[in-house]
């Protein structure tokens, strides 16, 4: 009886021990936060957030200002600030333009000296949390900004590039451009976006893509990757990575509304 007890817990504890790990991130886009014009929608986002269980960190996948101007972005940092989960920053379309005072390089110091987050010189960048490896990928254009996603040749590149240095670990992108169009909105495609799909071909470890953009909630499953688009406030995505630790995790979502 002795010796089937110890057994009986002996893999009880074996079966404990190797369970795999869950991981929960929010995702926000398309905020277009307007100093002039504000809403309230961000802060009640923020403080729903906020009553979450389990949140990691806190993603906005671009277009968080309405204009690309320095008193939107103050304004919207202003509010994000107030989560009590870290969180990181795409460009979107809406967020820059040269010929505004808002460039990319403007938009990036800024953001690097009023958030914690943000310590690199480019908005293409690369952070862990709990074994797995984020990706953001800058799509967008600070001259002659469109609705189209563009990402250059060096982006895909230094892609390329960084997911050759996780061949182990489980990868998702964050990006405001979607490179499967969720919706039938030609003016909303990614340029090219067929390169950056062929690249993502060499890589085993990407699970998911997500993005924003396009207004719509969808997911779509193209050659093993779960591309996630997601719709503007006041709704935003709850995303769970079950079983994250294992080579075939499951990626599953909900979306919630903020009153």
């Amino acid at each position: 009886m002795k010796k089937f007890l110890t057994l009986f817990f002996g893999i009880c504890l074996s079966v404990v021990m190797v369970q795999a790990k869950d991981f929960r991130f929010v995702q926000v886009t398309d905020v277009r936060y307007s100093a002039e014009n504000d809403n309230g929608v961000l802060a009640k986002t923020v403080k729903d957030i906020n009553k979450q269980k389990d949140v990691n960190f806190v993603v906005f996948t671009g277009d968080s200002i309405d204009k690309p101007q320095k008193d939107d972005l103050e304004g919207f940092i202003k509010t994000a600030d107030k989560l009590r989960k870290p969180y990181y920053i795409v460009l979107g379309d809406k967020d820059v333009n040269k010929h505004k005072d808002m460039s990319k390089k403007q938009f990036s110091s800024y953001v690097k000296k009023h958030t914690k987050t943000h310590k690199g010189k480019t908005l293409n960048y690369v952070f862990e949390k709990q074994g797995i490896i984020f990706v953001v990928a800058d799509g967008s254009k600070d001259v002659i900004p469109s609705t189209s996603g563009y990402y250059k040749d060096n982006v895909i590149e230094w892609v390329d590039a960084t997911l050759d240095l996780y061949p182990n670990k489980n990868v998702i992108i964050l990006q405001h451009f979607p490179i499967i169009p969720p919706a039938d909105r030609e003016s909303y495609y990614t340029y090219k976006a067929e390169v950056y799909l062929n690249m993502l071909k060499k890589h085993s470890n990407v699970k998911a893509v997500v993005s924003g953009h396009f207004g719509v909630d969808k997911e779509i499953i193209n050659d093993g990757i779960t591309h996630i688009s997601t719709s503007p406030l006041p709704s935003y995505r709850i995303i769970d990575i079950l079983d994250c630790e294992t080579s075939n995790p499951t990626i599953w979502s909900q979306i919630r509304k903020v009153d």
